[in-house]
């Protein structure tokens, strides 16, 4: 006998982020308020009481496969921890553009990781699949809150926010995608070699250099990604001035990108900026979701 469960995996986009020193363990401290969006990839996953093995399919057949996939990573990384020996389905269909910064792949493991626990009855505790995510990736963690939160250390260090009052998202995609590590590399370098000129060596606290971050309201969403990212490619530069002209209340790379977002409080502001993005690049209308829309919406149903 087999169980299956629906989900929806949520986007999310940082409204700020900051590079503040470089860790002992080769990774780079940050500061960042992440933030969920309607824009979601969704998930089947169906788990066999008998021996089987692991199954992850996805409709966009530039997804890494196997091991390189983060979905395949979790079911493994799950089966282990639970000492699971049944077979393991997952069909993930995309909607989230990959190699955009706005975590799909993060959003997808959080969301097996769930998915999982649902099917078997919930037996870990909510610190013990935070702290699986965490072996998963910087940003999995956030996803098990959803929601509006302050994302520390490499990020996976979550402290929930309040929520603020629901915006429109304009989501603009080149179509391109930038690679993570090598956007990290050069920033950490920039920014932290900035850093030690104006005062010797970079401190770590818990605002560092970005207590004008948007805590309070939307306010300006600063990404010291945009730096490296804007110099390579300029009209992703000129797309966020656009986004602001346009009447965005806040506009910014998200992550790494290579999307950017603007929050909006009318639809009008948001359809005419719409209108100004090259024909080429796509668009997405969404909005910003609360964390209680979150836990809401991201399981769809259980089927026996």
């Amino acid at each position: 006998m087999s169980r299956s469960i629906r989900l929806r995996a949520f986007a999310k986009i940082n409204l700020g982020l900051k590079i503040v020193a470089r860790r002992p363990d080769g990774f780079h401290e940050i500061r960042t308020v992440f933030q969920t969006i309607g824009l979601h990839d969704s998930l089947e996953i169906s788990l066999s009481g008998f021996a089987g093995k692991i199954s992850v399919e996805c409709d966009d057949p530039g997804i890494p496969k196997g091991e390189d996939n983060l979905v395949h990573r979790t079911v493994e990384l799950w089966r282990r921890e639970r000492k699971f020996k049944g077979g393991i389905d997952v069909r993930l269909t995309k909607g989230i553009p990959a190699g955009s910064g706005l975590g799909g792949a993060s959003a997808d493991a959080a969301a097996t990781l769930s998915g999982l626990e649902s099917l078997a009855g919930n037996r870990l505790s909510f610190a013990a699949r935070l702290a699986l995510a965490a072996q998963l990736g910087s940003d999995v963690p956030f996803f098990l809150w959803g929601g509006r939160a302050l994302g520390i250390g490499r990020g996976e260090e979550v402290y929930p926010l309040a929520d603020l009052p629901r915006r429109l998202c304009l989501l603009v995609f080149p179509g391109f995608a930038v690679s993570t590590g090598a956007a990290y590399q050069e920033a950490g370098r920039r920014v932290l070699g900035e850093l030690t000129e104006k005062r010797g060596s970079p401190r770590i606290s818990l605002l560092g250099e970005w207590s004008h971050f948007p805590l309070l309201d939307w306010g300006p969403a600063e990404n010291d990604f945009e730096r490296v990212v804007f110099a390579r490619w300029p009209e992703l530069a000129r797309w966020k001035r656009q986004l602001i002209r346009a009447g965005a209340e806040t506009a910014s790379l998200t992550g790494s990108g290579s999307a950017l977002f603007g929050l909006f409080d009318s639809a009008r502001k948001l359809k005419h900026a719409q209108n100004l993005a090259p024909r080429n690049w796509k668009t997405f209308r969404t909005r910003t979701v609360s964390r209680a829309e979150y836990v809401r919406a991201v399981t769809s149903e259980t089927i026996e």
